[in-house]
């Protein structure tokens, strides 16, 4: 009887996330009907799509997140005591 709790406890969450998906995602989504495109580009003064911002300094700064993850991770890993059984 005891075994059944927490069982029936997932169940019944399991439960209301898939009604919530089932009734939420529908009334979120956005409408099928395409729209009209106005005006154009608006990152741009007219000469259509194109590089906005500088995409050199975004992969230095994304490459350097990364580094700074990996070197961090590391750090962490070593500086942590090992745990004996």
């Amino acid at each position: 009887m005891r075994a059944a709790r927490p069982l029936a406890r997932v169940a019944s969450l399991a439960g209301f996330g898939l009604a919530w998906l089932w009734f939420a995602v529908p009334l979120l989504a956005a409408s099928p009907s395409p729209t009209a495109g106005v005006g154009g580009d608006p990152r741009s003064s007219g000469q259509g799509p194109g590089l906005v911002g500088d995409p050199v300094l975004a992969v230095v700064l994304v490459a350097a997140i990364g580094l700074a993850a990996v070197g961090l991770t590391l750090a962490y890993v070593r500086l942590t005591a090992r745990r004996e059984d």
